[in-house]
């Protein structure tokens, strides 16, 4: 596994730096594969890099090759202002000009089913697979997902993998329903598992409230169940910690 960590001054860099990085990288997997597929984070710091990509010129690349989903979501409407959906469609998606709707990228939400959000979890894992492995080549397996966006929380989750819940233990499922007593909601989530199958993971992660849950993840002792980030090591993919200086536990 391929390992990397950028720090930068503040929180407003590091969403720069990861524009930066996903168009290179996005860049790359085109002239590979002619595709690029990528899964999309909730958060603050995500939310900036959206905005920084709807302002940033379409002619960088073609997004009309490029497939959006989503590693995450509430399960909440697509209008709920707590929806990661409508959060990227606000910040980037919805401020595309529409002149350029050729070269929109390919967005597949998750479609929810607030009083069946197991169903929903299904149907979506269906979805993945359709939208970021066509030609059915990994039906026995995860298909890996080009870039993956993450962030921390204060308590080490990613994703909604959060501490001590269910989906912390799945092997064989993409994605699922996870239900969080924290919260006393469901949430829905991509899968240790299939993030670790992905060919590039980058987490986004910005504030001093943050360094001691990244500690314990880079540094300390291994409890994935406590700390459900450590879960995160990608098999044969890269590993990108887009840190500010608040964030970073080396900080002096």
């Amino acid at each position: 596994m391929y390992h990397q960590t950028i720090v930068k001054t503040n929180a407003e860099d590091v969403a720069l730096a990861a524009k930066d990085w996903l168009i290179e990288t996005i860049q790359e997997s085109i002239a590979t594969r002619g595709f690029c597929s990528i899964a999309l984070s909730g958060g603050s710091t995500p939310k900036r890099l959206y905005q920084l990509l709807a302002e940033s010129s379409l002619e960088e690349l073609d997004w009309s090759k490029v497939t959006l989903i989503w590693g995450d979501e509430r399960n909440v409407p697509h209008d709920h202002v707590d929806s990661n959906y409508k959060m990227v469609r606000e910040a980037w998606l919805d401020r595309i000009d529409p002149r350029h709707s050729r070269q929109l990228p390919h967005a597949f939400p998750v479609q929810i089913s607030v009083n069946s959000p197991d169903r929903a979890a299904a149907e979506y894992e269906l979805q993945i697979r359709r939208a970021i492995d066509p030609k059915g080549e990994y039906t026995n397996d995860f298909p890996p997902i080009d870039i993956i966006l993450l962030g921390l929380g204060d308590d080490a989750h990613t994703a909604s993998l959060f501490p001590e819940t269910d989906a912390l233990e799945e092997t064989s499922r993409l994605f699922v329903a996870n239900y969080v007593p924290k919260f006393a909601a469901y949430r829905l989530t991509l899968t240790a598992p299939m993030i670790n199958s992905a060919r590039n993971v980058a987490f986004l992660v910005c504030g001093i409230s943050k360094r001691p849950a990244l500690e314990v993840v880079l540094h300390g002792p291994r409890y994935p169940s406590e700390y459900p980030a450590q879960l995160v090591e990608p098999k044969h993919g890269r590993l990108l910690w887009f840190l500010d200086s608040a964030a970073n536990p080396d900080q002096s």
